[in-house]
């Protein structure tokens, strides 16, 4: 898809093939968009339980999810 406007019209397509594709590049781009706030959020001193309250999940989901592994406490391996 070229742009999220094109991507969510074909979402409601009456073609599998289309509606699929559109399901899956707008997957992609709700993914980054994430990504990108989680790490916004961090930046600004958000903790991990405000993040999850924000996106609706529970703080190990989210750190799991996000956690890049900076901090003292993350372990290796």
């Amino acid at each position: 898809m070229e742009n999220t406007a094109e991507a969510a019209s074909a979402a409601s397509s009456a073609d599998p093939a289309v509606g699929l594709r559109a399901v899956r590049s707008l997957r992609v781009l709700v993914e980054r968009l994430e990504t990108l706030q989680v790490g916004n959020a961090r930046e600004k001193g958000w903790t991990w339980d405000q993040i999850a309250q924000s996106l609706g999940v529970s703080r190990q989901a989210v750190h799991k999810k996000h956690a890049s592994g900076r901090g003292p406490l993350r372990r290796k391996g």
